[in-house]
This record gives structure tokens, sequence and C-alpha cells, in this order.
């Protein structure tokens, strides 16, 4: 996605509010996430998503995004914007010029006896040649973690193992906590080396979450199954569940159906830059497989006095 626009990738305006930014991300994941979405393209659509929320929700890339463009992660922190775009549109109309003449060197005459050469002022700016570049900065780079949730929501120190030329390097990182899917954690000064001394550049590191035999996932929201004896979910009862920061007690209102869900607001995914995430205890009303003569007698006693219908509309 380098030459995207993130703010499109949102569906928001340049002048988008943070909680904008916020409220365009979860609604844009919750339909392109690859767990619910089957279509071939979600996945990328849902990379791009993530990129494009992890720059525009952190003020600082943000800022360095606006003046920039898809340059912006190119560019030294002590770079002018204005001067980086002046440059920019020389080099432009460089290219043009030398287009037009085919080919050979592009001269402007400053109006005071004097001539200028754009390649020797500008050239090794913008490319590889082999004259007057000077220090090239290293490229960025770019690899997947995969965390469990668990690890994802508590944060923390992790060792991991990225391919060099020189063969396998380990590297320390903080994982920040609340990292969600996509996301992409910037680790300054592992990617590519630089030439003739210049600083090496960035590795960005693409969060995956792994599957989990407890907990769904979808954006900063974790969701958890809630299950209930019949007698539970009729007369309502407070049952406790697992979350990834330990137990927590769910109270049950009385008539609870399977697939109801019960928020436990603030308890999904932190949020290091806003609101977190909230949990959802969803119920699922589990029956005896193999019931004891007693609990068959009360079951055909419920049968036989009880004038509720699952079936009926009205219900």
């Amino acid at each position: 996605m380098a030459a995207a626009d993130f703010y499109a990738a949102l569906g928001v305006s340049r002048a988008a509010s943070q909680k904008e930014i916020q409220r365009a991300y979860r609604q844009l994941a919750r339909e392109h996430h690859p767990d619910v979405n089957n279509d071939p393209a979600a996945e990328e659509r849902f990379k791009a998503i993530a990129e494009a929320y992890d720059v525009l929700s952190d003020p600082d890339l943000r800022k360095k995004y606006d003046a920039f463009g898809p340059d912006f992660r190119k560019v030294p922190d002590d770079v002018d914007p204005d001067t980086w775009a002046r440059m920019r549109a020389a080099q432009e109309a460089a290219g043009r010029s030398r287009a037009g003449a085919g080919g050979g060197r592009v001269r402007f005459t400053t109006g005071v006896d004097e001539d200028i050469d754009l390649e020797d002022l500008f050239g090794g700016m913008f490319s590889g040649g082999r004259r007057g570049w000077g220090p090239i900065r290293g490229a960025d780079q770019e690899a997947e973690l995969p965390l469990t949730v668990e690890e994802a929501y508590r944060g923390g120190h992790r060792a991991i193992s990225i391919a060099g030329p020189d063969g396998p390097r380990r590297i320390e990182v903080t994982v920040p906590a609340g990292v969600t899917d996509g996301q992409r954690i910037r680790v300054a000064g592992q990617g590519g080396q630089g030439t003739s001394g210049a600083a090496a550049g960035d590795l960005y590191l693409v969060v995956r979450i792994r599957p989990h035999p407890r907990y769904r996932v979808d954006g900063r929201d974790i969701y958890v199954e809630l299950l209930l004896s019949p007698w539970e979910a009729a007369l309502g009862t407070s049952v406790v569940v697992e979350t990834p920061e330990g137990e927590a007690k769910v109270k049950v209102p009385e008539g609870t159906s399977s697939g109801r869900r019960l928020r436990l607001r603030g308890r999904g995914m932190p949020n290091p830059r806003g609101e977190p995430g909230h949990l959802y205890a969803e119920a699922k009303i589990l029956v005896p497989r193999h019931p004891t003569d007693d609990e068959r007698r009360l079951f055909e006693q419920l049968a036989a006095v009880s004038s509720f219908d699952p079936r009926r509309r009205d219900r």
C-alpha cells in the first residue's frame, strides 16, 4: 500500500478526528476481516485498512504522512516538508524535460549568467546514480509477527529471528499491549543497511493473531462462549468466564436465550491511544446428553405445565 491514500482506505476526510478514524476502522475491520468475509480480496483489503489505521491513529506518523505523502517512511526526521516538495517538483520537471529532449542532462538558466544542472543539484537525493549521491539510507523491510490472543492483549518483549544477507539475526521487540490483527509495529534501525555510513532502514512487523480455542477477536472486541444450563438461562444467575486478563463474573438475566451477547464494557483489547474494546460473552444453552431419571421427570413436568413455544413468532 506504499502509494495508497490512507484516508481513502478508511473512507474519511483529511480533517477527520481520531474518534472518526477509530470508528471507521472498526466498522471496516468487521466487514473485511478474513474470518467473516470469504471474498478472496478481503484479506488484502483488511491489511490495507489496518495499515491505514496504524498510521492515522498515531499523531506523529499522521503528521509525517500528511507532510510527505507516500514517501513519509523514506524521509529523514529533520527534512523540511516544503523543501522536500520543491525537490520532488524539480525532479518531475527534470524527467519531463529530459523525455522531451530525447534524454541527456537538463539545464536551466537562472537569469544571472549561470546555468543550473538539476542532476548535479538533486539527482543524488532520489536515485542510485553513479556520482554525487552520497550516503543512502537503508530500505525499510517488513515481516509478520504471529501472536496469541494473550500475547497481543498483554504486550511485552519478544525475541524474533529475521532473515538477513549474512544469515538469520535475532532482535528484541517490544510489543505494545492491545495490538490488533494487521497492525504494524515499527522497529527503528532494524531494516536494510545503508550505504557509506548512512542509517539503516526500519523494520515493520505486521501482527497476525493466531486462532484461539476460546476467544474470537474482531478488531479490539473479544468474544467468548458462555455455556449455560437451561435452568440458569431461564432463572438467571452469575457465571465466571475466562478473559485474557483473568476471570470475570457475568450476570445472566433471567430468560436468556442462546446467542444473546452480554457485554463486559472495556474488557476487550486495551487501546493505548483511545477507548479499549469490549468483551462479549455469547450465551449457549446446553442440556444433559444423558439425563438422569430425576432430571427426565422434572423436564416432563415442565413440558406438561409450560405454554412456551420457541417456534412461535410472537414469543
